[in-house]
């Protein structure tokens, strides 16, 4: 019986990265489980932080990892991060609480994009995940 291995990358040829890596490659049987964008909504949905950036990546972070855990997956399981901000420069913000939860040197391949807005204007990040599931 083939395992399945997820390969991540980082080319000597290109710059270290720092949170992510540059290519994820997943080689074998498994499921791919793609998680659609996530906000700043609790469980009754309410938007949680309104203003406050750390508030609310750390309320989506919360809900991504809910959202694994519906499939039996967490963290390291992810192989791919796309981050939508309405201000890039709180990058730092996201990254000092992204590292409670996408930890070690597996790092996800992960693209970040400033956006002119979100779904409802109290939204400040979105974040969308995929994970593979031996």
């Amino acid at each position: 019986m083939s395992t399945q291995k997820v390969r991540r990358i980082n080319p000597s040829t290109m710059n270290k990265p720092f949170g992510y890596t540059h290519v994820v490659e997943v080689v074998g049987p498994g499921r791919t489980v793609y998680i659609a964008g996530q906000t700043a909504v609790d469980g009754e949905g309410n938007v949680v932080g309104a203003g406050d950036l750390a508030a609310q990546t750390r309320q989506v972070f919360e809900n991504l990892k809910a959202a694994l855990g519906a499939v039996g997956a967490d963290f390291s399981d992810v192989v791919k991060c796309n981050y939508y901000m309405t201000d890039i420069s709180q990058l730092p913000i996201l990254r000092e609480i992204r590292a409670n939860y996408l930890t070690g040197e597996a790092f996800p391949a992960s693209t970040a994009v400033q956006v002119g807005g979100l779904a409802r204007p109290e939204f400040m990040i979105e974040i969308e995940v995929v994970a593979v599931i031996p």
